[in-house]
């Protein structure tokens, strides 16, 4: 089913609550949070059509992507802003706690959850990201050829152009795993353009003020279970940032890398996704019910 929820007056989010084919034995729903300028439909089908195997799968659009309100210009707001979003989501669709995934800047907004909202979140899972530090200074930055590719996004290109220009983008963003599907990553691309309705890329996320992220300090207070998911072969958070995040939030977190893994993942590594996924949420139910599972 789709929606389209209020998150303050005259901005609307778009949202796809999907049942489960079979409930899972916690019940939980999941929440798919995407990456910065990035809508709902970069999560792919066949992970939500995987998780839906268990779980109700929400997946949304935010602010200034795909089909949901695009006002930045008009109404600046900051990168916390998406995760207060987030929670109304949650809200509107009447889940009182769920599995959050987050990949990206929307490891960073589930990152935010842990702090703000633990009591929505049964279990975190954060993918290809960065702790909530302002000082990165000690960590490596994104590869020269994303930083080069950033720079082009508002560079004038027709519908043909940019098309191609998004697919090469995910290829620099991809790893090795299974090889690049520069069929599978176009039609993605194509699908994600139509839902928009509009050929230029959003960057709204990119202008938007960071203003109250500088709180990993917080994250060792964390004590929701928490999947911290590497990809060894991201060029925009490379190793170590995930083995920092997960020093930093301590006990209730727990790293693993995927081999071959980039910032964006297509269908090769799904069925492993799903599996990491999966294993965590059940090791969370065991802490949280040791009695009964």
């Amino acid at each position: 089913m789709q929606r389209e929820v209020e998150v303050e007056p005259g901005v609307t989010l778009w949202v796809e609550d999907l049942p489960a084919h079979q409930p899972a034995a916690d019940g939980l729903p999941v929440l798919l949070v995407a990456d910065g300028d990035t809508s709902g439909l970069g999560w792919p089908d066949e992970l939500v059509e995987r998780l839906r195997a268990g779980h109700r799968v929400l997946r949304y659009d935010h602010r200034d992507t795909g089909r949901s309100t695009a006002a930045f210009e008009d109404h600046p707001y900051g990168i916390a802003d998406l995760a207060t979003d987030a929670v109304t989501v949650l809200d509107a669709c009447e889940v009182p706690r769920a599995h959050a995934v987050g990949t990206g800047t929307g490891g960073m907004l589930v990152q935010l959850l842990l702090l703000d909202a633990p009591e929505r979140l049964a279990s975190a899972v954060l993918l290809c990201t960065a702790a909530l530090d302002a000082d990165r200074s000690g960590l490596p930055g994104p590869s020269r050829e994303v930083r080069r590719m950033w720079q082009e996004r508002h560079d004038p290109r027709d519908e043909a152009g940019e098309l191609t220009w998004r697919v090469e983008y995910r290829r620099r963003l991809h790893g090795a795993a299974g090889g690049f599907d520069a069929a599978w990553s176009t039609e993605l691309e194509r699908r994600e353009m139509a839902h928009t309705g509009r050929t230029e890329p959003p960057t709204a996320h990119a202008e938007a003020h960071l203003d109250g992220l500088d709180r990993a300090d917080e994250l060792a207070g964390v004590t929701v279970p928490t999947l911290v998911v590497e990809g060894p072969e991201d060029p925009v958070y490379p190793a170590p940032h995930a083995a920092h995040l997960a020093e930093r939030i301590g006990p209730a977190a727990r790293a693993v890398a995927v081999e071959g893994m980039g910032h964006v993942f297509g269908p090769a590594l799904v069925g492993t996704l799903t599996w990491l996924l999966a294993e965590h949420w059940v090791r969370a139910a065991r802490a949280a019910y040791p009695t009964q599972l």
